[in-house]
């Protein structure tokens, strides 16, 4: 995520637009590392989420309270004390640092005018908001910082504060063409990462936009290049950040499919795979994406104790599978002793007695083959005993064939929960897969033998030419939706011999367009094991033609007739119903 200096630039205008001149109504600070800020302006009121936590620091505008603890902690009272109904009189970003200062107007205990600044640092495990005089002296922080923690800079009562300067990365917005060749050469790495390194503020994603932009390889050194091309990517660079001097942002998160790649407050161009939605202000793309990755997070973690049950379950039938195989390949020769024993039975009759091996011609390929023989037994006994080891291993396979089909058929079974459990999106996805393990006997019921009731809702898409397409997110849905929602002449639709969804087209009785079957097949594709392929082979059929064999597990089906299609899985562009 690019959560670098020309987002924090686009926070900063759209926080000038709606807060400048507003006063502070209510200081809170929800969490420990957390403040949420009401202020009052011309525009309303707003409030505004400012967090320093080192896992995910953020800032922007919010319409959703966070009830505070019942003792404000010290920071908080602080900050109450000094600039409560305080009056933002500017909000700033030095040079194109992941920092914004905010400078608060109030009245001091003798009812003087005077000034603050409110510091907040975005920088990953190094965040922190600082509260400051207007000559820099730091008043308290949300959060300490020693010189035992950190040998750079301390944030303590009473040090100054200043901007540490480790990396002595140069001003993005002032470089000339001269000293971004010099930089750049200087450094033996890939030119995307000596763009990152070298200037304040630019993400490697905005790196590799700058170098997609000037049709570079962002791989090879910025010292392979020749001067000309280093100025063509200069000029790139200076093109493409003018767009922060002039304020013309285009806040937007990129798509892979439903899930939240990255944000931007600049096009990303080199991300043509994804879908792009753009959204009215910056704080809509943060508060929308940290949503969306954080429901995904959230899934993902509830999803691990499932994930470990079938993963388990996997592996052992996987390694019984391969077991299997091997003793089946032991039985490969069983016909030769049946051939044996019969060829025995018809020149026995001459083999003098102790004789160690029967040369004879065998009738089915004319060609002579030695049989070993038991020089203790009768040339009827050496028959029989091979006809004994024949039947044996006839059995043996007749078993095994068996099992290895069963063992075969639990794999492919637990590979599509596998991939149902990397489509879910809601608890009740997982509860429906659970209960799906739980009747299969992967997972012991406990308590009560009740079945759980699970909302079972598939996905439902419309496509371009209005038709209304349904995908099931899991065996259950995929029997639900394929036999009893369906109709005969709707279109079925599955990724060939892998792990997916059913897909179903409701087709209303009308030929379905081209460019529905498309869209359905990049539907089948996407929620299936194949989802990122550039080519995945659809089966297609009408619903009539499917069936699900007697005994079979939740999901299976077969069918005899079918068509099919080859297709990328890129889902951007179909439009998801409300």
């Amino acid at each position: 995520m690019a959560f670098d200096g020309i987002v924090v630039a686009d926070l900063v205008h759209e926080l000038r637009e709606e807060l400048l001149g507003g006063r502070i109504a209510k200081i809170a600070q929800p969490e420990t590392d957390e403040l949420l800020l009401t202020i009052k302006s011309s525009s309303g009121q707003r409030r505004l989420l400012i967090c320093a936590d080192a896992s995910l620091p953020l800032i922007y505008l919010t319409d959703s309270n966070k009830p505070g603890p019942i003792t404000a902690p010290n920071f908080c009272m602080l900050l109450r004390k000094h600039i409560s109904n305080g009056r933002i009189t500017d909000i700033r970003q030095p040079r194109l640092e992941r920092i914004i200062i905010f400078t608060i107007e109030h009245l001091d205990e003798l009812g003087d005018l005077c000034r603050k600044n409110l510091i907040v640092e975005i920088m990953g495990k190094h965040s922190n908001i600082i509260f400051c005089t207007e000559d820099g002296k730091i008043i308290d922080s949300i959060k300490h910082v020693s010189a035992q923690v950190s040998s750079v800079r301390e944030v303590l009562p009473g040090r100054e504060y200043f901007i540490p300067d480790t990396m002595h990365k140069a001003d993005p917005l002032t470089v000339g063409a001269e000293e971004f060749a010099r930089l750049l050469a200087e450094k033996p790495m890939p030119v995307s990462k000596a763009i990152y390194t070298s200037f304040t503020g630019i993400s490697p994603v905005t790196a590799e936009e700058i170098c997609f932009l000037a049709g570079l390889d962002s791989s090879v050194p910025a010292k392979e290049y020749s001067d000309d091309i280093l100025l063509h990517l200069y000029t790139q660079f200076k093109i493409y950040l003018s767009a922060v001097k002039e304020q013309r942002f285009s806040p937007a998160i990129y798509y892979d499919g439903r899930e939240p790649k990255e944000f931007s407050a600049l096009p990303l161009t080199h991300f043509a795979q994804c879908q792009r939605t753009e959204y009215s202000s910056i704080s809509e793309v943060l508060r929308t994406y940290y949503a969306q990755r954080s429901r995904l997070t959230r899934i993902r973690q509830k999803s691990a104790d499932l994930r470990h049950v079938v993963q388990t379950a996997l592996e052992r039938n996987r390694k019984k599978y391969d077991l299997q195989l091997r003793q089946l390949k032991d039985t490969e020769g069983r016909e030769k002793f049946r051939i044996y024993g019969e060829l025995i039975n018809t020149y026995g009759y001459n083999v003098p007695e102790g004789a160690k091996q029967l040369e004879a011609l065998n009738y089915y390929t004319n060609e002579m083959v030695k049989i070993p023989l038991d020089p203790t037994k009768t040339p009827q006994e050496n028959a029989q005993r091979y006809f004994g080891r024949y039947n044996k291993q006839k059995r043996t396979f007749e078993a095994l064939t068996e099992l290895c089909r069963e063992t075969k058929d639990d794999v492919t079974y637990l590979e599509s929960i596998q991939t149902a459990l990397d489509i879910a999106q809601t608890e009740d996805d997982l509860a429906g897969i659970k209960e799906e393990l739980t009747e299969a006997g992967y997972i012991k019921r406990k308590f009560t033998r009740k079945k759980a009731k699970v909302k079972n809702t598939p996905l439902h898409y419309i496509s371009s030419d209005g038709y209304h397409i349904y995908v099931g997110k899991n065996n259950l849905q995929n029997e639900e939706l394929t036999f009893h929602f369906a109709e005969g002449n709707d279109w079925w639709f599955h990724a060939k011999q892998a792990p997916g969804s059913h897909v179903i087209v409701k087709s209303g009785g009308n030929e379905l367009p081209d460019r529905t079957f498309e869209e359905a097949g990049r539907l089948a594709a996407y929620y299936s094991s194949m989802r990122g392929s550039e080519k995945v082979e659809i089966d297609y059929v009408e619903k009539k033609h499917v069936r699900k064999p007697k005994g079979a597990r939740p999901g299976f089906v077969v069918y005899y007739t079918n068509y099919s299609l080859v297709i990328d899985s890129d889902i951007s562009g179909i439009q998801e119903a409300e």
